[in-house]
């Protein structure tokens, strides 16, 4: 479990059975559905846990995982790292990106630059979390009609902001 790569987190109890939301940190549709054995890594310590059931609610995925029966036992897995051996990591399909792949990337505009720090999905497009040259934090929608040109191995997005993006932020 040494080389294992984080693809995602859980992020807080759901229900009473012990279930806990989470995000996954790609584009891929489905991605969750094909994970069975994984390693969660939460104050430094890692357990390899095998996932029960995955199902979606609001848009995110929702874990349970076998020997964690009660809210209690969730409680202790709220904001671990999800981790998978590195053969397991999915590729993306032509135009996905795995969010860690976005995270570094500097965010191009007219009259914005700044840097992605992170990726957030709430039911919609996924927003790019982003830290402006200015020292603001950003939200902008991770979609074609904003996010015009990706390129991922240069480590750069150029974008062209809606009108009145900035200003409510």
């Amino acid at each position: 479990m040494q080389d294992w790569v984080a693809i995602g987190r859980l992020w807080r109890t759901r229900g009473i059975r012990g279930e806990l939301l989470g995000q996954l940190d790609s584009t891929e549709i489905g991605r969750e559905e094909k994970l069975r054995e994984v390693a969660l890594e939460v104050g430094g310590q890692r357990r390899a846990m095998r996932i029960e059931e995955v199902w979606r609610h609001d848009g995110r995925p929702v874990f349970k995982f076998a020997g964690i029966d009660s809210i209690n036992d969730a409680e202790a897995l709220e904001g671990a790292e999800i981790l998978v051996p590195p053969e397991e990591v999915a590729l993306p399909e032509e135009g996905a990106y795995a969010y860690r792949e976005l995270v570094g990337c500097r965010v191009e505009g007219e009259s914005f630059r700044g840097s992605v720090e992170g990726v957030e999905e709430y039911g919609g497009p996924p927003l790019l979390q982003v830290k402006a040259e200015d020292g603001r934090e950003i939200l902008i929608p991770f979609v074609r009609a904003i996010c015009k040109e990706i390129d991922v191995a240069a480590k750069v997005i150029r974008v062209e902001l809606p009108d009145g993006l900035l200003e409510y932020q």
